[in-house]
């Protein structure tokens, strides 16, 4: 059996033309294109290159980006003094802060201050609330979003599946396995306290794996058949690899997204959207 792949390139391509076409339409009714304000705290390198990515695409479907950097030596009330800044000013539809912040400011200082209205990478506890609860208008986090869009978009349904989420952070794990829990999947969420790991994996027929730990789940853990989501983005050497052995993967699975290539692009397509939701939500 060889895998077919989930590509995330080319339905990033797709719904960024989607994107691009309906940011139009919102600017041609108000006046102004939909735009995030990006908070940097510091110099972090990964953080440098995630923002120019950032950039890159909001500039690639006509949406407004704008930059706001705060020093390393920032406090906690230079922080909160901008997020309300953003928060208030009306031509700002979604409020990103990139991760990780310096340790003297902890992230739940971010979740709190940030309007749940602008919270566009839904961290905030009334987003993540609506998320538990599947009710009202909420942001879910882009990557598991992106996941889930994949799956829904080649046609891969959830509903009487059993699914199981390797990895429990509040920005993948838990919402990916909410959103598939929405979707009606039976849902079991492993992590690093997980014994027999391998036991509950081959039974998945979805299986989802976000722990940042490079080749983690080998082919010999997975189902024959299954469906592989895999979020990992694990430098190497000079190579990007998954959390998944990708090669073994392909020999087992029906379906695997590729790294890269699969749940990477579909981050910040996502984000794209949500920013856009945000902004018609806002003008409603």
């Amino acid at each position: 059996m060889t895998a077919r792949l989930l590509d995330g390139r080319a339905l990033a391509r797709t719904m960024t033309q989607e994107i691009a076409q309906e940011a139009a339409l919102f600017r041609q009714h108000y006046g102004l294109a939909p735009g995030i304000a990006v908070v940097q705290v510091g110099e972090h390198p990964s953080a440098v290159r995630y923002i120019a990515q950032i950039e890159r695409a909001f500039q690639s479907v006509g949406m407004r980006f704008s930059l706001r950097r705060l020093p390393r030596t920032a406090g906690a009330a230079d922080l909160i003094g901008l997020l309300e800044a953003l928060n208030s000013e009306p031509a700002v539809n979604g409020i990103l802060v990139q991760m990780p912040l310096p340790g003297h400011l902890p992230p739940s200082l971010v979740a709190n201050a940030i309007d749940p209205s602008k919270d566009v990478d839904g961290i905030h506890p009334l987003n993540a609330g609506r998320l538990l609860q599947a009710e009202g208008d909420y942001f879910v986090p882009a990557t598991p979003a992106g996941g889930i869009e994949l799956l829904r978009r080649y046609g891969i349904a959830l509903a009487g599946k059993y699914a199981v989420m390797v990895g429990r952070s509040n920005v993948v794990g838990r919402p990916m396995a909410l959103l598939m829990l929405h979707e009606h999947a039976t849902v079991t969420i492993c992590h690093s306290r997980t014994p027999d790991l391998a036991s509950i994996t081959r039974e998945a027929e979805i299986l989802a794996v976000a722990v940042g730990r490079p080749g983690v789940i080998t082919g010999e853990m997975i189902r024959p058949g299954a469906v592989v989501v895999d979020f990992g983005i694990n430098v190497v050497g000079n190579r990007v690899v998954g959390d998944v052995d990708t090669a073994a993967a392909m020999e087992v699975a029906d379906w695997v997204t590729p790294v890269p290539g699969g749940t990477g692009p579909m981050t910040n397509v996502m984000l794209l959207r949500n920013v856009l939701t945000a902004a018609w939500r806002q003008a409603a």
